[in-house]
């Protein structure tokens, strides 16, 4: 098997602890690159994604903090038309710095709880 790189590594040990701890709670997952930001609602019950926003097809886009912010507020928006309410945050191996925290906040204020 591979070595994992220590991105990996740190994805898989938060993921690990989410999941333990979560419950039966969905999970807000953030992946972001050098270009976009996505976000999505899973279900890992049933393994499905109940909700999604990123700046791939929105009038925002680009990967700065006033677009994760944006869609914080649409993935908050989203669970919101789908009943979801309160969720575990997965923010992957990103630290919770810059856009993924200016994601989490906005969708903190547009009404999830986590």
């Amino acid at each position: 098997m591979a070595k994992l790189s220590l991105f990996e590594r740190r994805r898989r040990r938060v993921r690990t602890a989410l999941r333990s701890r979560a419950g039966d709670k969905p999970r807000l997952s953030v992946h972001r690159t050098g270009r976009h930001i996505y976000a999505q609602i899973i279900n890992d019950a049933e393994g499905k994604t109940v909700a999604a926003a990123s700046t791939l097809g929105g009038k925002s886009s680009g990967a700065n903090v006033d677009a994760a912010a944006k869609v914080g507020k649409d993935i908050a928006a989203a669970a919101k038309k789908v009943g979801v309410t309160s969720v575990v945050f997965d923010r992957g191996g990103f630290l919770y710095h810059g856009r993924v925290k200016a994601l989490a906040d906005a969708a903190r204020e547009g009404g999830l709880e986590f």
